[in-house]
């Protein structure tokens, strides 16, 4: 791959596609990754261990959806490049309380085909190392454990390819295919319409809760009766029915509360959970005041209908045609609603 990288004055450089030189300065040594609550697809590793292999660790939490959008290209990396010296190593640091369940982060690993070792990092001792704040996050260390690359959030997905064949050729290896991944995601893990994407992620739990159409009518710890008002701005939301804005999320206290929200995105998400672990709590879906119909996403039907059976990231909302300003709502059936927030793509 001698067209994309190189070397200049024996520093390791990769070319970005235009051509422009990247050099890849040394950031660091890899940090420990002592402090794991419990490891999924491995025993436990270390950097001292690792030492010869190039280490990618990624940092993600399930219901991140900029995580699901980039772990496509994880799992065809850890394919392609583990025979020739790569270890891919994906670092779990929840955001959410339910996030720290292994059973789930297992069940989430199995269902998304992730083959690669696994660390959870529920204390944040591993997050706290690598001076990290962000999910998704991919650090990359060559063969003698130094930190070369790294990326916050999406995006950016060839260079750091091809920084992990710069790093494996350093080491000697160069049998592997050099052209770079060219995948076709779907569901979640399809890349989000930039072009047409304009609205936030949003919180509804007091901690980190913004966009309120009523904000000074935001009552928190404990239940209040909304009416939301009869027109919405751009990325506001409102509830109706009674509700209990908690530190960490919304919860729906009575049958029938509902959420309205204005956005402008081809898909939203919302991460939604029931109260009590065991119930199902049935929801239905409008838009624009109409069933959903052909804009429904992976986790509702075209009549609006679904039900929460976990706490996770539903997938509401996937529009076919012309994006524009539109008026989502969602009515809990059934009391003991969570919400936490709103994603978009």
């Amino acid at each position: 791959m001698t067209d994309l990288i190189g070397s200049i004055a024996g520093r390791s450089v990769a070319h970005r596609p235009t051509g422009e030189p990247v050099l890849l300065p040394i950031e660091g040594q890899l940090p420990s990754l002592e402090g794991g609550t419990g490891w999924i697809n491995s025993d436990p590793l270390s950097p001292e261990g690792l030492k010869g292999q190039v280490v990618l660790i990624g940092f993600w939490t399930y219901t991140c959806i900029n995580w699901l959008r980039t772990l496509p290209y994880l799992r065809a990396w850890d394919t392609k490049y583990r025979g020739h010296g790569l270890t891919l190593i994906g670092v779990h640091t929840p955001e959410f309380g339910f996030e720290r369940d292994m059973r789930k982060v297992a069940s989430v690993v199995r269902d998304r085909g992730i083959e690669y070792p696994v660390v959870l990092d529920s204390g944040y001792s591993i997050w706290r190392g690598f001076n990290n704040h962000y999910w998704p996050a991919v650090y990359i260390a060559d063969v003698h454990g130094r930190i070369r690359y790294h990326h916050l959030g999406e995006g950016e997905y060839a260079m750091a390819e091809m920084v992990i064949q710069q790093l494996l050729m350093e080491s000697g290896a160069s049998s592997f295919d050099p052209a770079l991944a060219i995948l076709a995601p779907s569901g979640l893990e399809l890349a989000a319409d930039w072009s047409n994407l304009r609205s936030p992620e949003t919180y509804l739990g007091s901690n980190r809760i913004t966009g309120s159409a009523l904000p000074d009518h935001l009552r928190f710890g404990e239940p209040h009766a909304y009416t939301a008002p009869r027109t919405l701005k751009l990325n506001h939301w409102a509830l109706s029915g009674t509700w209990t804005i908690a530190s960490h999320a919304a919860l729906s206290n009575h049958p029938n509360a509902r959420l309205r929200y204005r956005f402008h995105a081809r898909d939203l998400h919302l991460v939604i959970g029931a109260a009590s672990p065991a119930a199902r709590i049935r929801f239905r879906v409008l838009l624009d005041g109409e069933p959903p119909g052909t804009a429904h996403g992976d986790d509702v039907y075209a009549s609006g209908n679904g039900t929460i059976e976990d706490q996770r990231l539903y997938q509401l909302i996937r529009q076919p045609g012309r994006i524009t300003d539109r008026v989502f709502e969602i009515e809990f059936l059934d009391s003991g609603a969570e919400v936490y927030y709103f994603t978009f793509g």
